[in-house]
Protein backbone atom coordinates (compact mmCIF):
# COMPACT_ATOMS: atom_id res chain seq x y z
CA UNK A 1 0.00 0.00 0.00
CA UNK A 2 1.20 3.93 0.15
CA UNK A 3 0.03 5.44 3.54
CA UNK A 4 2.16 8.55 3.12
CA UNK A 5 4.42 10.45 1.02
CA UNK A 6 6.46 13.37 0.52
CA UNK A 7 5.66 16.36 -0.90
CA UNK A 8 8.09 18.99 0.04
CA UNK A 9 8.98 20.49 -2.98
CA UNK A 10 8.06 23.92 -4.20
CA UNK A 11 4.89 23.70 -6.84
CA UNK A 12 7.64 25.31 -10.03
CA UNK A 13 9.46 21.49 -8.99
CA UNK A 14 6.10 19.63 -9.79
CA UNK A 15 5.72 20.29 -13.32
CA UNK A 16 6.91 17.27 -14.33
CA UNK A 17 4.36 16.95 -17.68
CA UNK A 18 4.78 19.05 -20.60
CA UNK A 19 2.72 22.25 -21.03
CA UNK A 20 1.63 22.50 -17.27
CA UNK A 21 0.45 25.91 -15.71
CA UNK A 22 1.60 26.23 -12.20
CA UNK A 23 0.87 29.71 -12.00
CA UNK A 24 -2.55 29.67 -9.66
CA UNK A 25 -2.33 31.66 -6.93
CA UNK A 26 -3.64 29.21 -4.42
CA UNK A 27 -0.46 27.08 -4.81
CA UNK A 28 1.78 29.23 -3.32
CA UNK A 29 0.51 29.17 -0.17
CA UNK A 30 0.74 25.52 -0.17
CA UNK A 31 2.78 23.92 2.90
CA UNK A 32 5.40 21.32 2.09
CA UNK A 33 4.81 18.34 3.41
CA UNK A 34 7.12 16.00 4.94
CA UNK A 35 4.96 13.60 6.18
CA UNK A 36 1.68 14.00 4.06
CA UNK A 37 -1.10 11.80 5.24
CA UNK A 38 -4.72 11.03 4.47
CA UNK A 39 -7.27 13.30 4.48
CA UNK A 40 -4.61 16.34 3.78
CA UNK A 41 -4.92 18.28 0.49
CA UNK A 42 -1.72 17.30 -1.36
CA UNK A 43 -0.78 18.91 -4.90
CA UNK A 44 -2.40 16.73 -7.95
CA UNK A 45 -1.75 16.81 -11.53
CA UNK A 46 -4.58 16.80 -13.74
CA UNK A 47 -5.68 17.06 -17.45
CA UNK A 48 -8.83 19.34 -18.38
CA UNK A 49 -10.14 16.73 -21.54
CA UNK A 50 -12.56 19.64 -22.75
CA UNK A 51 -9.44 22.41 -22.95
CA UNK A 52 -6.39 19.93 -22.52
CA UNK A 53 -4.48 21.90 -19.86
CA UNK A 54 -2.72 20.09 -17.73
CA UNK A 55 -3.04 21.76 -13.89
CA UNK A 56 -1.49 21.24 -10.65
CA UNK A 57 -3.88 21.48 -7.87
CA UNK A 58 -4.87 20.72 -4.32
CA UNK A 59 -6.90 17.50 -3.87
CA UNK A 60 -7.98 15.73 -0.54
CA UNK A 61 -6.32 11.96 -0.19
CA UNK A 62 -9.21 9.82 0.03
CA UNK A 63 -11.55 9.06 -2.25
CA UNK A 64 -15.24 9.57 -2.02
CA UNK A 65 -16.89 8.31 -5.50
CA UNK A 66 -19.43 10.89 -7.04
CA UNK A 67 -22.81 8.55 -6.34
CA UNK A 68 -21.93 8.35 -2.65
CA UNK A 69 -24.11 9.67 -0.52
CA UNK A 70 -22.73 10.18 2.66
CA UNK A 71 -18.86 10.22 2.75
CA UNK A 72 -18.92 10.67 6.81
CA UNK A 73 -20.17 7.23 7.18
CA UNK A 74 -18.69 5.56 4.28
CA UNK A 75 -14.93 4.00 2.87
CA UNK A 76 -12.38 6.96 1.60
CA UNK A 77 -10.27 4.30 0.54
CA UNK A 78 -6.29 6.02 -0.22
CA UNK A 79 -5.33 3.40 -2.29
CA UNK A 80 -6.40 1.01 -5.18
CA UNK A 81 -5.05 -1.89 -6.76
CA UNK A 82 -3.93 -2.06 -10.21
CA UNK A 83 -5.79 -5.32 -10.75
CA UNK A 84 -9.13 -4.03 -9.50
CA UNK A 85 -9.35 -0.65 -10.50
CA UNK A 86 -10.44 -0.81 -13.33
CA UNK A 87 -13.51 -3.30 -12.66
CA UNK A 88 -14.81 -2.28 -9.09
CA UNK A 89 -17.45 0.11 -8.52
CA UNK A 90 -16.06 3.02 -6.03
CA UNK A 91 -12.88 3.52 -8.76
CA UNK A 92 -13.96 2.00 -12.29
CA UNK A 93 -15.58 5.35 -13.62
CA UNK A 94 -12.70 7.38 -11.72
CA UNK A 95 -9.77 5.68 -13.93
CA UNK A 96 -11.47 5.63 -17.15
CA UNK A 97 -12.20 9.56 -16.71
CA UNK A 98 -10.62 10.98 -14.35
CA UNK A 99 -6.78 9.99 -14.01
CA UNK A 100 -4.42 11.82 -12.17
CA UNK A 101 -0.67 12.35 -11.28
CA UNK A 102 0.51 12.39 -7.65
CA UNK A 103 3.95 14.14 -7.98
CA UNK A 104 6.16 13.55 -4.87
CA UNK A 105 9.60 13.40 -3.69
CA UNK A 106 8.89 10.15 -1.70
CA UNK A 107 7.02 8.16 -0.11
CA UNK A 108 7.47 5.72 3.32
CA UNK A 109 6.57 2.44 3.74
CA UNK A 110 6.97 0.14 6.75
CA UNK A 111 8.73 -3.42 7.61
CA UNK A 112 7.99 -5.97 10.06
CA UNK A 113 10.55 -7.17 12.20
CA UNK A 114 10.79 -10.27 13.46
CA UNK A 115 10.31 -10.59 17.46
CA UNK A 116 9.76 -6.59 17.73
CA UNK A 117 6.03 -5.42 17.95
CA UNK A 118 6.89 -1.99 16.25
CA UNK A 119 7.65 -1.79 12.57
CA UNK A 120 10.46 -0.02 10.79
CA UNK A 121 9.85 2.68 8.90
CA UNK A 122 11.57 3.20 5.68
CA UNK A 123 12.17 6.11 3.12
CA UNK A 124 12.12 5.20 -0.45
CA UNK A 125 12.81 7.98 -3.51
CA UNK A 126 14.96 8.25 -6.44
CA UNK A 127 18.40 7.88 -6.36
CA UNK A 128 18.93 11.61 -8.47
CA UNK A 129 16.80 12.65 -5.89
CA UNK A 130 14.52 14.03 -8.49
CA UNK A 131 10.39 14.34 -8.25
CA UNK A 132 8.44 11.52 -9.47
CA UNK A 133 4.37 10.93 -10.34
CA UNK A 134 2.21 8.74 -8.89
CA UNK A 135 -0.36 7.19 -10.66
CA UNK A 136 -3.88 8.09 -9.37
CA UNK A 137 -7.96 8.30 -9.81
CA UNK A 138 -9.83 11.64 -8.83
CA UNK A 139 -13.54 12.30 -8.47
CA UNK A 140 -15.78 15.16 -7.87
CA UNK A 141 -18.35 15.02 -4.82
CA UNK A 142 -21.06 17.55 -4.29
CA UNK A 143 -21.82 18.35 -0.66
CA UNK A 144 -25.51 18.08 -0.56
CA UNK A 145 -25.98 21.32 2.00
CA UNK A 146 -23.81 23.35 0.80
CA UNK A 147 -23.77 22.70 -2.62
CA UNK A 148 -19.64 22.94 -2.37
CA UNK A 149 -17.64 20.67 -5.12
CA UNK A 150 -14.81 18.02 -2.88
CA UNK A 151 -12.13 17.34 -5.09
CA UNK A 152 -10.60 13.70 -3.49
CA UNK A 153 -8.06 11.30 -4.81
CA UNK A 154 -6.43 7.57 -4.52
CA UNK A 155 -3.28 6.39 -5.58
CA UNK A 156 -2.83 3.37 -7.16
CA UNK A 157 -0.60 0.12 -6.42
CA UNK A 158 1.22 -2.73 -7.63
CA UNK A 159 3.57 -6.04 -6.79
CA UNK A 160 6.52 -4.04 -5.19
CA UNK A 161 9.82 -4.25 -7.25
CA UNK A 162 13.02 -5.81 -5.99
CA UNK A 163 14.01 -2.78 -3.41
CA UNK A 164 10.59 -2.33 -2.06
CA UNK A 165 10.10 -5.97 -1.91
CA UNK A 166 12.43 -6.15 1.04
CA UNK A 167 10.15 -4.29 3.41
CA UNK A 168 6.80 -5.05 1.83
CA UNK A 169 5.14 -6.58 -1.15
CA UNK A 170 3.11 -3.51 -2.69
CA UNK A 171 4.31 -0.18 -3.64
CA UNK A 172 2.72 2.75 -5.82
CA UNK A 173 2.45 2.79 -9.03
CA UNK A 174 5.45 5.10 -10.81
CA UNK A 175 4.76 6.17 -13.94
CA UNK A 176 7.84 6.93 -16.32
CA UNK A 177 8.03 10.37 -17.38
CA UNK A 178 7.56 9.12 -20.99
CA UNK A 179 4.07 7.34 -20.47
CA UNK A 180 2.76 11.37 -18.46
CA UNK A 181 0.73 12.70 -21.71
CA UNK A 182 -0.57 9.08 -22.33
CA UNK A 183 -1.88 8.25 -18.28
CA UNK A 184 -3.65 11.98 -18.54
CA UNK A 185 -5.42 10.92 -22.04
CA UNK A 186 -8.34 9.77 -23.25
CA UNK A 187 -7.48 6.06 -23.43
CA UNK A 188 -9.85 4.18 -21.25
CA UNK A 189 -7.57 1.43 -20.51
CA UNK A 190 -4.23 2.23 -20.20
CA UNK A 191 -3.64 -0.73 -18.24
CA UNK A 192 0.13 -1.62 -19.26
CA UNK A 193 1.60 1.59 -17.62
CA UNK A 194 0.59 0.00 -14.16
CA UNK A 195 3.74 -1.81 -13.51
CA UNK A 196 6.49 -2.15 -11.12
CA UNK A 197 8.94 0.50 -11.54
CA UNK A 198 13.01 -0.62 -12.13
CA UNK A 199 14.59 -0.77 -8.72
CA UNK A 200 18.03 0.44 -10.03
CA UNK A 201 16.90 3.94 -10.58
CA UNK A 202 15.42 3.99 -6.60
CA UNK A 203 17.04 3.96 -3.30
CA UNK A 204 15.41 3.04 0.47
CA UNK A 205 16.60 4.10 3.91
CA UNK A 206 15.66 3.66 7.35
CA UNK A 207 14.23 6.40 9.48
CA UNK A 208 12.59 7.27 12.80
CA UNK A 209 9.63 6.17 13.89
CA UNK A 210 8.55 9.77 14.29
CA UNK A 211 6.85 9.43 11.11
CA UNK A 212 4.16 7.12 12.45
CA UNK A 213 2.53 10.32 13.60
CA UNK A 214 1.21 12.90 10.67
CA UNK A 215 1.20 15.55 13.38
CA UNK A 216 5.42 15.41 13.05
CA UNK A 217 5.74 16.93 9.40
CA UNK A 218 9.37 18.42 9.27
CA UNK A 219 12.55 17.82 7.24
CA UNK A 220 14.30 16.00 10.13
CA UNK A 221 12.15 12.97 9.66
CA UNK A 222 13.83 11.71 6.64
CA UNK A 223 17.01 11.79 8.51
CA UNK A 224 18.55 8.08 8.27
CA UNK A 225 18.87 6.09 10.95
CA UNK A 226 20.54 2.52 11.67
CA UNK A 227 17.33 -0.15 10.97
CA UNK A 228 16.07 -2.37 13.36
CA UNK A 229 16.42 -6.02 13.13
CA UNK A 230 15.36 -9.09 14.07
CA UNK A 231 17.50 -11.90 15.73
CA UNK A 232 17.77 -13.63 12.68
CA UNK A 233 19.77 -11.11 11.35
CA UNK A 234 22.16 -10.44 14.15
CA UNK A 235 25.59 -10.57 12.68
CA UNK A 236 24.75 -9.43 9.35
CA UNK A 237 25.55 -5.70 8.09
CA UNK A 238 22.86 -3.27 8.48
CA UNK A 239 21.29 -1.40 5.36
CA UNK A 240 23.50 1.67 4.44
CA UNK A 241 21.24 5.03 5.10
CA UNK A 242 20.45 7.11 1.75
CA UNK A 243 21.56 10.83 1.74
CA UNK A 244 18.82 13.42 2.29
CA UNK A 245 16.46 14.55 -0.46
Amino acid sequence: MCGRTIQSSAPLRYAIVDGMNVRDSRLHNHPPRWNAAPSQDLLVIRRNHSTGEVSLDPLRWGLIPNWCDDPKGGRKPINAKCETVRDLPAFREAYRRRRCIVPVDGFFEWKAIKGRKAKQPYAIAMKDGAPFGLAGIWENWKEPASGDWIRTFAIITTDANDLVAEIHDRMPVILAPADYARWLGEEDDPHDLMRSFPAPLMRMWPISPRVNKPENDDAAIIEPIEAAIDAASCGKAPSSPGRRL
